[in-house]
Protein backbone atom coordinates (compact mmCIF):
# COMPACT_ATOMS: atom_id res chain seq x y z
CA UNK A 1 0.00 0.00 0.00
CA UNK A 2 1.26 3.47 -0.82
CA UNK A 3 2.74 5.84 2.49
CA UNK A 4 0.22 7.26 4.72
CA UNK A 5 -2.58 4.98 3.79
CA UNK A 6 -5.22 3.51 5.75
CA UNK A 7 -6.50 0.05 4.85
CA UNK A 8 -10.12 -0.36 4.74
CA UNK A 9 -10.51 -2.70 7.31
CA UNK A 10 -8.47 -0.72 9.33
CA UNK A 11 -10.10 -1.59 12.35
CA UNK A 12 -9.61 2.54 14.03
CA UNK A 13 -10.92 3.57 10.15
CA UNK A 14 -14.00 1.48 11.28
CA UNK A 15 -14.70 2.70 14.79
CA UNK A 16 -14.39 6.52 13.03
CA UNK A 17 -17.07 5.41 10.58
CA UNK A 18 -19.14 4.58 12.99
CA UNK A 19 -18.99 7.43 15.58
CA UNK A 20 -19.98 9.30 12.13
CA UNK A 21 -23.05 6.70 11.33
CA UNK A 22 -24.30 6.48 14.84
CA UNK A 23 -23.23 10.03 16.60
CA UNK A 24 -23.11 9.69 20.30
CA UNK A 25 -25.49 7.73 22.41
CA UNK A 26 -25.41 6.05 26.08
CA UNK A 27 -24.20 2.44 24.44
CA UNK A 28 -22.72 0.95 27.41
CA UNK A 29 -23.95 0.29 30.92
CA UNK A 30 -21.41 -0.82 33.63
CA UNK A 31 -21.60 -1.41 37.30
CA UNK A 32 -24.02 1.40 37.88
CA UNK A 33 -23.27 3.85 35.11
CA UNK A 34 -23.98 4.72 31.76
CA UNK A 35 -21.33 5.23 28.82
CA UNK A 36 -21.45 7.42 26.03
CA UNK A 37 -19.96 6.55 22.99
CA UNK A 38 -18.77 9.03 21.98
CA UNK A 39 -17.08 9.40 25.33
CA UNK A 40 -15.52 5.90 25.06
CA UNK A 41 -14.76 7.23 20.90
CA UNK A 42 -12.17 10.05 22.25
CA UNK A 43 -10.95 8.90 25.08
CA UNK A 44 -9.59 5.71 22.59
CA UNK A 45 -7.95 8.74 20.34
CA UNK A 46 -6.32 10.33 23.58
CA UNK A 47 -4.81 7.35 24.69
CA UNK A 48 -3.89 6.23 21.22
CA UNK A 49 -1.76 9.45 21.37
CA UNK A 50 -0.43 8.45 25.13
CA UNK A 51 1.02 5.07 24.01
CA UNK A 52 2.13 6.54 21.00
CA UNK A 53 3.86 8.93 23.76
CA UNK A 54 5.46 5.68 25.49
CA UNK A 55 7.46 4.76 22.09
CA UNK A 56 4.63 2.38 20.78
CA UNK A 57 5.22 1.98 17.12
CA UNK A 58 3.50 0.54 14.43
CA UNK A 59 3.34 -3.76 14.97
CA UNK A 60 4.10 -3.66 18.17
CA UNK A 61 2.15 -5.75 20.57
CA UNK A 62 0.15 -3.68 23.24
CA UNK A 63 -0.81 -6.48 26.05
CA UNK A 64 -4.04 -6.11 27.96
CA UNK A 65 -4.72 -8.12 31.32
CA UNK A 66 -7.97 -6.81 32.66
CA UNK A 67 -11.66 -8.35 33.47
CA UNK A 68 -14.11 -6.50 31.58
CA UNK A 69 -14.08 -2.84 31.96
CA UNK A 70 -14.65 0.03 29.73
CA UNK A 71 -11.07 0.47 29.51
CA UNK A 72 -10.64 -2.44 27.86
CA UNK A 73 -12.78 -1.13 24.49
CA UNK A 74 -10.77 2.01 24.91
CA UNK A 75 -7.10 0.28 24.96
CA UNK A 76 -8.27 -1.61 22.05
CA UNK A 77 -9.48 1.36 19.72
CA UNK A 78 -6.05 3.20 20.82
CA UNK A 79 -3.93 0.38 20.02
CA UNK A 80 -5.28 -0.20 16.49
CA UNK A 81 -5.40 3.42 16.65
CA UNK A 82 -1.74 4.01 17.56
CA UNK A 83 -0.86 1.03 14.74
CA UNK A 84 0.00 -1.26 16.92
CA UNK A 85 -1.41 -5.01 17.87
CA UNK A 86 -3.46 -6.38 20.87
CA UNK A 87 -2.16 -9.58 23.09
CA UNK A 88 -5.49 -9.69 24.81
CA UNK A 89 -4.39 -12.04 27.82
CA UNK A 90 -7.79 -13.88 30.34
CA UNK A 91 -6.76 -13.13 33.70
CA UNK A 92 -6.90 -16.68 34.30
CA UNK A 93 -3.32 -17.14 34.41
CA UNK A 94 -0.49 -18.72 36.15
CA UNK A 95 2.62 -16.32 36.78
CA UNK A 96 4.56 -19.02 34.15
CA UNK A 97 1.78 -18.77 31.79
CA UNK A 98 1.78 -15.08 31.79
CA UNK A 99 5.51 -14.90 31.60
CA UNK A 100 5.29 -17.05 28.43
CA UNK A 101 2.94 -14.78 27.06
CA UNK A 102 4.46 -11.47 27.70
CA UNK A 103 8.01 -12.89 26.29
CA UNK A 104 6.49 -14.86 23.59
CA UNK A 105 4.60 -11.83 22.19
CA UNK A 106 7.65 -9.35 23.10
CA UNK A 107 4.82 -6.59 24.17
CA UNK A 108 6.06 -3.22 24.64
CA UNK A 109 3.57 -2.17 27.15
CA UNK A 110 1.00 -4.17 29.42
CA UNK A 111 -2.29 -2.28 30.18
CA UNK A 112 -3.36 -3.84 33.42
CA UNK A 113 -6.49 -2.92 36.51
CA UNK A 114 -4.90 -2.20 39.71
CA UNK A 115 -5.88 -5.93 41.52
CA UNK A 116 -4.01 -7.68 38.79
CA UNK A 117 -0.96 -6.09 39.83
CA UNK A 118 0.49 -8.66 41.75
CA UNK A 119 -0.29 -11.45 39.27
CA UNK A 120 2.30 -8.57 37.02
CA UNK A 121 4.69 -8.67 39.62
CA UNK A 122 4.95 -12.65 40.03
CA UNK A 123 5.70 -12.90 36.46
CA UNK A 124 7.45 -10.08 34.91
CA UNK A 125 10.12 -9.10 36.87
CA UNK A 126 12.99 -7.99 34.62
CA UNK A 127 10.94 -8.27 31.34
CA UNK A 128 11.63 -4.96 29.78
CA UNK A 129 8.07 -3.57 29.93
CA UNK A 130 5.90 -0.34 30.31
CA UNK A 131 3.16 -1.03 32.20
CA UNK A 132 0.32 0.82 32.36
CA UNK A 133 -2.69 0.53 35.39
CA UNK A 134 -6.14 1.37 35.10
CA UNK A 135 -6.88 1.95 38.98
CA UNK A 136 -4.90 3.14 42.06
CA UNK A 137 -1.43 3.33 41.60
CA UNK A 138 0.53 1.54 44.69
CA UNK A 139 2.41 4.11 46.49
CA UNK A 140 5.12 0.75 47.10
CA UNK A 141 5.51 -0.42 43.20
CA UNK A 142 8.04 2.42 41.21
CA UNK A 143 7.96 2.62 37.55
CA UNK A 144 3.83 2.28 37.03
CA UNK A 145 2.34 4.70 34.45
CA UNK A 146 -1.45 5.85 35.16
CA UNK A 147 -3.84 5.28 32.46
CA UNK A 148 -4.93 8.81 33.35
CA UNK A 149 -1.71 10.15 31.96
CA UNK A 150 -2.31 8.77 28.88
CA UNK A 151 -5.83 10.35 28.39
CA UNK A 152 -3.94 13.59 29.18
CA UNK A 153 -2.65 13.54 25.66
CA UNK A 154 -4.29 15.22 22.37
CA UNK A 155 -6.07 13.06 19.89
CA UNK A 156 -4.26 11.22 17.74
CA UNK A 157 -4.88 10.64 14.03
CA UNK A 158 -5.31 6.79 12.89
CA UNK A 159 -1.90 5.84 12.27
CA UNK A 160 -1.78 4.10 8.57
CA UNK A 161 -1.73 0.14 8.10
CA UNK A 162 -2.52 -2.43 5.64
CA UNK A 163 -5.50 -5.08 5.71
CA UNK A 164 -3.25 -7.62 5.98
CA UNK A 165 -1.51 -6.80 9.41
CA UNK A 166 -1.58 -7.64 12.67
CA UNK A 167 -4.38 -6.65 14.35
CA UNK A 168 -4.20 -9.02 17.55
CA UNK A 169 -1.96 -11.65 18.78
CA UNK A 170 -4.16 -13.97 21.07
CA UNK A 171 -2.53 -16.82 22.87
CA UNK A 172 -4.67 -20.06 22.55
CA UNK A 173 -5.48 -22.43 25.91
CA UNK A 174 -2.51 -24.30 25.87
CA UNK A 175 -3.87 -27.85 26.47
CA UNK A 176 -1.00 -29.69 25.28
CA UNK A 177 1.74 -27.32 26.39
CA UNK A 178 2.46 -23.59 26.29
CA UNK A 179 -0.15 -21.66 24.32
CA UNK A 180 0.50 -20.56 20.86
CA UNK A 181 -0.15 -17.00 19.76
CA UNK A 182 -2.66 -16.56 17.31
CA UNK A 183 -2.16 -13.87 14.77
CA UNK A 184 -5.29 -11.77 13.34
CA UNK A 185 -5.68 -9.31 10.71
CA UNK A 186 -7.40 -6.42 10.36
CA UNK A 187 -9.26 -7.66 7.58
CA UNK A 188 -9.78 -10.47 9.44
CA UNK A 189 -11.22 -9.39 12.21
CA UNK A 190 -13.00 -6.57 9.81
CA UNK A 191 -15.19 -9.65 7.93
CA UNK A 192 -15.40 -11.70 11.00
CA UNK A 193 -16.93 -8.89 12.87
CA UNK A 194 -19.67 -8.02 9.66
CA UNK A 195 -20.48 -11.30 9.65
CA UNK A 196 -21.47 -11.01 13.28
CA UNK A 197 -22.61 -7.67 13.10
CA UNK A 198 -25.49 -9.19 10.22
CA UNK A 199 -26.35 -12.05 12.45
CA UNK A 200 -27.40 -10.02 15.25
CA UNK A 201 -28.98 -7.71 13.01
CA UNK A 202 -31.55 -10.61 11.40
CA UNK A 203 -31.96 -11.29 15.44
CA UNK A 204 -33.32 -7.97 15.97
CA UNK A 205 -32.09 -7.03 19.13
CA UNK A 206 -30.59 -3.80 20.03
CA UNK A 207 -30.01 -4.30 24.02
CA UNK A 208 -27.79 -7.20 24.90
CA UNK A 209 -25.95 -8.74 28.08
CA UNK A 210 -22.50 -9.41 27.70
CA UNK A 211 -20.71 -11.77 30.65
CA UNK A 212 -17.74 -13.17 28.23
CA UNK A 213 -14.57 -12.38 28.58
CA UNK A 214 -13.45 -9.40 25.98
CA UNK A 215 -10.22 -11.11 25.94
CA UNK A 216 -11.39 -14.08 24.31
CA UNK A 217 -11.69 -14.53 20.77
CA UNK A 218 -15.25 -14.66 21.00
CA UNK A 219 -15.46 -11.58 22.95
CA UNK A 220 -12.92 -9.67 21.39
CA UNK A 221 -14.65 -10.11 17.69
CA UNK A 222 -18.26 -9.35 19.44
CA UNK A 223 -16.58 -5.93 20.44
CA UNK A 224 -16.02 -5.46 16.94
CA UNK A 225 -19.00 -6.67 15.46
CA UNK A 226 -20.69 -4.06 18.17
CA UNK A 227 -18.90 -1.33 15.99
CA UNK A 228 -19.91 -2.81 12.64
CA UNK A 229 -23.67 -2.76 13.11
CA UNK A 230 -25.26 -0.75 11.36
CA UNK A 231 -27.69 0.24 14.45
CA UNK A 232 -27.58 1.99 17.87
CA UNK A 233 -26.59 -1.35 19.96
CA UNK A 234 -26.30 -1.25 23.79
CA UNK A 235 -24.78 -3.88 25.81
CA UNK A 236 -24.74 -3.80 29.84
CA UNK A 237 -21.47 -5.43 30.60
CA UNK A 238 -20.44 -7.57 33.18
CA UNK A 239 -16.82 -7.74 34.98
CA UNK A 240 -16.91 -11.34 34.78
CA UNK A 241 -20.18 -14.25 34.84
CA UNK A 242 -22.16 -14.70 37.59
CA UNK A 243 -25.62 -15.80 37.30
CA UNK A 244 -27.69 -14.19 40.01
CA UNK A 245 -26.50 -10.76 38.48
CA UNK A 246 -27.16 -11.63 35.16
CA UNK A 247 -30.54 -12.40 35.40
CA UNK A 248 -30.49 -9.09 37.60
CA UNK A 249 -29.27 -7.16 34.60
CA UNK A 250 -31.90 -8.89 32.54
CA UNK A 251 -34.56 -7.63 34.31
CA UNK A 252 -33.38 -4.25 34.91
CA UNK A 253 -32.37 -3.25 31.57
CA UNK A 254 -34.99 -5.31 29.70
CA UNK A 255 -32.38 -6.87 27.83
CA UNK A 256 -33.81 -8.97 24.98
CA UNK A 257 -30.64 -11.61 24.22
CA UNK A 258 -26.94 -11.85 24.21
CA UNK A 259 -24.16 -14.63 23.89
CA UNK A 260 -23.45 -16.92 26.51
CA UNK A 261 -21.68 -20.48 26.36
CA UNK A 262 -23.20 -23.93 27.58
CA UNK A 263 -21.72 -23.84 31.27
CA UNK A 264 -23.37 -20.29 31.63
CA UNK A 265 -26.98 -21.80 30.48
CA UNK A 266 -26.04 -24.75 33.56
CA UNK A 267 -25.45 -22.23 36.16
CA UNK A 268 -28.17 -19.45 35.43
CA UNK A 269 -30.69 -22.72 35.55
CA UNK A 270 -29.76 -23.84 39.16
CA UNK A 271 -31.16 -20.18 39.40
CA UNK A 272 -34.67 -19.72 41.37
CA UNK A 273 -35.65 -18.21 37.70
CA UNK A 274 -39.12 -17.31 38.71
CA UNK A 275 -37.98 -14.94 40.71
CA UNK A 276 -36.70 -12.76 37.67
CA UNK A 277 -39.03 -10.82 35.13
CA UNK A 278 -36.92 -12.39 32.02
CA UNK A 279 -40.14 -11.58 29.90
CA UNK A 280 -37.57 -9.36 27.48
CA UNK A 281 -35.46 -12.22 26.53
CA UNK A 282 -35.94 -13.46 23.33
CA UNK A 283 -32.69 -14.94 21.91
CA UNK A 284 -29.11 -16.41 23.30
CA UNK A 285 -26.64 -17.22 20.82
CA UNK A 286 -24.22 -19.92 22.20
CA UNK A 287 -20.78 -20.67 21.06
CA UNK A 288 -17.43 -22.20 22.43
CA UNK A 289 -18.24 -25.35 22.90
CA UNK A 290 -21.06 -27.79 22.14
CA UNK A 291 -24.80 -27.48 23.57
CA UNK A 292 -26.26 -31.03 24.29
CA UNK A 293 -29.34 -31.07 23.45
CA UNK A 294 -30.90 -31.68 26.71
CA UNK A 295 -29.60 -28.42 27.68
CA UNK A 296 -31.03 -26.44 25.24
CA UNK A 297 -34.79 -27.70 25.39
CA UNK A 298 -34.23 -27.02 29.14
CA UNK A 299 -33.08 -23.25 28.81
CA UNK A 300 -35.46 -22.73 26.13
CA UNK A 301 -38.18 -23.59 28.56
CA UNK A 302 -37.02 -21.97 31.23
CA UNK A 303 -35.48 -18.83 30.20
CA UNK A 304 -38.12 -18.43 27.23
CA UNK A 305 -35.58 -17.36 24.78
CA UNK A 306 -34.91 -19.12 21.21
CA UNK A 307 -30.96 -20.39 21.41
CA UNK A 308 -29.04 -20.21 18.38
CA UNK A 309 -25.59 -21.96 18.06
CA UNK A 310 -22.65 -20.73 16.50
CA UNK A 311 -19.31 -21.87 15.54
CA UNK A 312 -15.19 -20.70 15.24
CA UNK A 313 -12.17 -20.70 16.75
CA UNK A 314 -9.73 -18.59 17.79
CA UNK A 315 -7.59 -19.85 14.36
CA UNK A 316 -10.89 -18.67 12.10
CA UNK A 317 -11.02 -14.96 14.11
CA UNK A 318 -13.57 -16.99 16.40
CA UNK A 319 -17.47 -17.06 14.03
CA UNK A 320 -17.12 -19.13 10.86
CA UNK A 321 -20.81 -20.02 10.92
CA UNK A 322 -23.89 -19.98 12.71
CA UNK A 323 -27.78 -20.50 13.00
CA UNK A 324 -30.35 -17.77 12.77
CA UNK A 325 -34.18 -16.85 12.73
CA UNK A 326 -34.30 -17.55 9.29
CA UNK A 327 -32.12 -20.63 9.27
CA UNK A 328 -32.04 -22.27 12.49
CA UNK A 329 -31.79 -26.25 12.92
CA UNK A 330 -31.22 -27.22 16.74
CA UNK A 331 -28.49 -29.59 16.81
CA UNK A 332 -26.66 -27.80 14.41
CA UNK A 333 -23.97 -24.82 14.21
CA UNK A 334 -25.62 -23.00 11.42
CA UNK A 335 -23.96 -22.36 7.98
CA UNK A 336 -21.29 -20.28 6.76
CA UNK A 337 -21.56 -16.85 7.33
CA UNK A 338 -20.92 -14.58 4.36
CA UNK A 339 -16.95 -14.20 4.96
CA UNK A 340 -16.10 -17.86 5.32
CA UNK A 341 -15.90 -21.39 3.41
CA UNK A 342 -16.89 -24.89 5.19
CA UNK A 343 -15.41 -28.31 3.73
CA UNK A 344 -15.46 -31.46 5.65
CA UNK A 345 -12.54 -33.63 4.52
CA UNK A 346 -11.12 -37.07 5.18
CA UNK A 347 -7.75 -37.97 5.87
CA UNK A 348 -6.23 -37.18 2.30
CA UNK A 349 -8.39 -33.50 2.39
CA UNK A 350 -10.65 -34.82 0.27
CA UNK A 351 -14.11 -33.56 1.00
CA UNK A 352 -16.54 -36.52 1.67
CA UNK A 353 -19.81 -36.96 1.02
CA UNK A 354 -22.94 -35.04 2.96
CA UNK A 355 -23.84 -36.73 5.99
CA UNK A 356 -20.28 -38.01 6.37
CA UNK A 357 -18.28 -37.76 9.91
CA UNK A 358 -14.52 -35.82 8.91
CA UNK A 359 -12.48 -32.94 9.68
CA UNK A 360 -13.53 -29.71 9.59
CA UNK A 361 -12.19 -26.59 7.58
CA UNK A 362 -12.55 -23.09 7.40
CA UNK A 363 -11.42 -20.98 4.09
CA UNK A 364 -12.34 -17.27 3.97
CA UNK A 365 -10.76 -13.98 5.37
CA UNK A 366 -11.26 -14.70 8.68
CA UNK A 367 -8.43 -17.34 9.12
CA UNK A 368 -5.52 -16.37 10.54
CA UNK A 369 -2.60 -14.95 9.21
CA UNK A 370 -0.60 -17.99 11.27
CA UNK A 371 1.11 -18.92 14.64
CA UNK A 372 3.56 -16.51 15.93
CA UNK A 373 7.29 -17.60 15.66
CA UNK A 374 5.85 -20.86 14.27
CA UNK A 375 6.16 -21.78 10.95
CA UNK A 376 5.91 -25.45 11.68
CA UNK A 377 2.30 -25.88 13.43
CA UNK A 378 1.29 -22.87 11.04
CA UNK A 379 1.72 -25.55 7.87
CA UNK A 380 0.48 -28.19 9.86
CA UNK A 381 -2.91 -26.42 10.06
CA UNK A 382 -2.80 -24.07 7.25
CA UNK A 383 -2.97 -25.94 3.44
CA UNK A 384 -3.92 -25.06 -0.12
CA UNK A 385 -5.90 -22.00 1.86
CA UNK A 386 -7.85 -24.11 4.36
CA UNK A 387 -7.67 -23.79 8.24
CA UNK A 388 -7.34 -27.58 9.15
CA UNK A 389 -9.42 -27.03 13.01
CA UNK A 390 -9.11 -30.58 14.47
CA UNK A 391 -12.80 -31.17 15.00
CA UNK A 392 -14.83 -33.66 13.79
CA UNK A 393 -17.99 -32.63 12.18
CA UNK A 394 -20.14 -33.34 8.94
CA UNK A 395 -22.14 -31.25 6.87
CA UNK A 396 -25.73 -31.61 5.31
CA UNK A 397 -27.49 -31.42 2.21
CA UNK A 398 -28.58 -27.93 2.71
CA UNK A 399 -24.84 -27.04 4.16
CA UNK A 400 -25.92 -26.55 7.61
CA UNK A 401 -22.98 -28.24 9.84
CA UNK A 402 -22.71 -30.17 12.93
CA UNK A 403 -19.61 -30.51 15.17
CA UNK A 404 -19.36 -34.40 16.55
CA UNK A 405 -15.95 -33.62 18.31
CA UNK A 406 -12.57 -32.70 19.26
CA UNK A 407 -10.42 -35.30 16.69
CA UNK A 408 -8.00 -35.72 19.38
CA UNK A 409 -10.62 -36.30 21.96
CA UNK A 410 -11.70 -39.67 20.14
CA UNK A 411 -12.06 -42.85 22.31
CA UNK A 412 -10.60 -45.89 20.58
CA UNK A 413 -12.26 -48.55 22.76
CA UNK A 414 -11.95 -51.80 21.06
CA UNK A 415 -11.33 -50.78 17.74
CA UNK A 416 -14.26 -48.95 17.64
CA UNK A 417 -14.77 -44.95 17.51
CA UNK A 418 -16.17 -43.35 20.43
CA UNK A 419 -17.32 -39.52 20.59
CA UNK A 420 -16.90 -38.08 23.95
CA UNK A 421 -20.26 -35.94 22.96
CA UNK A 422 -22.51 -38.44 22.04
CA UNK A 423 -21.75 -40.32 25.84
CA UNK A 424 -22.23 -36.68 27.31
CA UNK A 425 -25.17 -35.67 25.79
CA UNK A 426 -26.75 -39.43 26.90
CA UNK A 427 -25.82 -38.56 30.54
CA UNK A 428 -27.03 -34.63 30.35
CA UNK A 429 -30.33 -35.97 28.88
CA UNK A 430 -30.65 -37.43 33.00
CA UNK A 431 -32.50 -35.27 34.91
CA UNK A 432 -30.35 -35.16 37.90
CA UNK A 433 -27.16 -33.87 35.79
CA UNK A 434 -25.93 -30.63 35.56
CA UNK A 435 -22.88 -31.25 33.50
CA UNK A 436 -20.92 -33.80 31.86
CA UNK A 437 -17.44 -34.62 30.56
CA UNK A 438 -16.10 -38.08 29.37
CA UNK A 439 -12.65 -39.12 28.05
CA UNK A 440 -10.88 -42.52 27.51
CA UNK A 441 -8.24 -43.83 29.98
CA UNK A 442 -5.59 -46.01 28.80
CA UNK A 443 -6.71 -49.49 29.40
CA UNK A 444 -4.32 -53.05 28.48
CA UNK A 445 -7.39 -55.08 27.22
CA UNK A 446 -9.44 -52.40 25.42
CA UNK A 447 -6.52 -49.96 24.65
CA UNK A 448 -8.51 -47.10 25.88
CA UNK A 449 -11.76 -47.55 28.35
CA UNK A 450 -14.60 -44.71 28.61
CA UNK A 451 -14.99 -43.00 31.89
CA UNK A 452 -17.46 -40.26 32.71
CA UNK A 453 -17.31 -37.00 35.18
CA UNK A 454 -20.43 -35.72 35.90
CA UNK A 455 -22.04 -32.96 38.43
CA UNK A 456 -25.37 -33.45 39.25
CA UNK A 457 -27.64 -30.89 41.20
CA UNK A 458 -27.59 -29.88 44.78
CA UNK A 459 -29.34 -32.61 46.98
CA UNK A 460 -30.04 -35.12 43.43
CA UNK A 461 -30.38 -39.04 44.56
CA UNK A 462 -29.13 -40.44 41.57
CA UNK A 463 -25.76 -42.68 42.20
CA UNK A 464 -22.50 -43.91 39.89
CA UNK A 465 -25.01 -47.41 39.81
CA UNK A 466 -27.96 -45.14 38.62
CA UNK A 467 -26.39 -43.06 36.42
CA UNK A 468 -24.23 -46.17 34.81
CA UNK A 469 -27.50 -47.68 34.88
CA UNK A 470 -29.11 -44.73 32.60
CA UNK A 471 -25.94 -44.85 30.22
CA UNK A 472 -25.84 -48.33 29.27
CA UNK A 473 -29.33 -48.98 28.75
CA UNK A 474 -29.51 -46.20 25.72
CA UNK A 475 -26.13 -46.31 24.52
CA UNK A 476 -24.23 -49.10 22.37
CA UNK A 477 -22.39 -51.52 24.39
CA UNK A 478 -18.70 -50.59 23.08
CA UNK A 479 -19.85 -47.14 24.16
CA UNK A 480 -21.17 -46.35 27.49
CA UNK A 481 -19.24 -45.68 30.27
CA UNK A 482 -17.86 -48.62 32.58
CA UNK A 483 -16.86 -45.75 35.18
CA UNK A 484 -18.36 -42.40 36.56
CA UNK A 485 -16.98 -40.43 38.72
CA UNK A 486 -19.39 -38.04 40.42
CA UNK A 487 -17.97 -34.64 41.76
CA UNK A 488 -18.92 -30.77 42.70
CA UNK A 489 -18.15 -29.43 39.47
CA UNK A 490 -16.49 -31.15 36.19
CA UNK A 491 -13.17 -28.76 35.30
CA UNK A 492 -13.66 -25.66 32.81
CA UNK A 493 -11.48 -24.11 31.22
CA UNK A 494 -11.80 -20.09 32.13
CA UNK A 495 -14.63 -19.17 29.01
CA UNK A 496 -15.86 -22.22 29.80
CA UNK A 497 -15.11 -25.37 28.01
CA UNK A 498 -14.31 -29.11 29.43
CA UNK A 499 -11.10 -28.91 30.65
CA UNK A 500 -10.42 -32.17 29.34
CA UNK A 501 -7.10 -32.34 30.71
CA UNK A 502 -8.34 -31.45 34.04
CA UNK A 503 -10.74 -34.50 33.68
CA UNK A 504 -8.15 -36.39 32.43
CA UNK A 505 -6.08 -35.62 35.35
CA UNK A 506 -8.45 -37.01 37.58
CA UNK A 507 -9.62 -39.95 36.01
CA UNK A 508 -6.29 -41.22 36.10
CA UNK A 509 -6.16 -40.85 39.85
CA UNK A 510 -7.47 -44.13 42.25
CA UNK A 511 -11.45 -44.08 42.01
CA UNK A 512 -12.73 -43.22 45.53
CA UNK A 513 -16.20 -42.19 47.00
CA UNK A 514 -18.25 -39.55 45.15
CA UNK A 515 -16.59 -36.09 45.50
CA UNK A 516 -20.07 -34.25 46.60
Amino acid sequence: MSAGAVGRHHLALAAESARERKGDYPSLFFEGRWYGSGELHDRAQRVAAGLRGLGVDAGDRVAVLMMNVPEVLVTYQAVWRSGAAVTPIVFLQTPPELRHILTDSGARVLVVTTELLPLVQAAAEGLDLRVVVVGDLPADVPGLVPFAELEAAGPAPIHPRDDDDLAALLYTGGTTGWAKGVMLSHRGLYATGNGLAEVTRSMETSRSVLPLPLSHAYGLNLAVADVLRPDRGVSVVQRWFDAKNWLELVQEHRVEGGPVVPTMLSMLLAEPLDEYDLSSLRILGSGGAPLPEALREEAERRLGATLFEGYGCTESSAAATACTPEANRPGSVGRALPHARIAVVDADGVPVPAGEVGEVCIGGDGVMLGYWNDPDQTAAVLRDGWLYTGDLGRLDDDGFLYIVDRKKDLIIRGGFNVFPRDVEDVLMSHPDVVSAAVVGRPDAEKGEEVVAVVAVRPGAAASREDLLEYAAARLAKYKYPREIRVVDAVPVTSVGKIDRRAVRTLVAAPAGEDAR
